[in-house]
């Protein structure tokens, strides 16, 4: 019973793998770059708002549509100063997915004390059907 356990899990691990290296060759495909604009906080949606408001202490990620309009939202969670920036590195669609790659800039001077900081980033395209992939 034991050997029969043990070769199921190793055939889903194999098959796993495989399957694995498939993706893989998918992902590598280059995204074709898709126009946007990064939304300050005066101009979101108010019920987006209410969802950065709800899950700023820790990291997100989140879409939201709003008519013919979608936001890619990626936060960083507590910071314990300010200062902090946000780059957009990447943000493109492939055969099968928006792909978008963001990353966190500290401040210069990490002595900065003070007030806690919630640093994230909202980012509208138009609304498209492939699903969202934040890495």
């Amino acid at each position: 019973m034991k050997r029969a356990v043990f070769l199921f899990c190793f055939a889903a691990v194999l098959s796993c793998t495989f399957a694995g290296c498939r993706l893989i060759r998918i992902e590598e495909e280059e995204p074709e770059p898709l126009d946007y604009t990064i939304v300050g906080e005066q101009e979101l949606p108010e019920e987006l708002a209410d969802l950065i408001e709800e899950k700023k202490e820790k990291e997100f990620q989140l879409t939201y549509e709003s008519g013919e309009d979608m936001y890619l939202v990626k936060g960083y969670g507590v910071q314990f100063c300010g200062g902090y920036s946000i780059q957009v590195e990447t943000l493109g669609v492939t055969s099968n997915a928006i792909l978008f790659r963001a990353r966190l800039l500290g401040p210069e001077d990490q002595t900065q004390a003070g007030e806690p900081s919630y640093p994230f980033i909202v980012v509208r395209i138009s609304n498209r059907e492939e699903p969202v992939e934040f890495q």
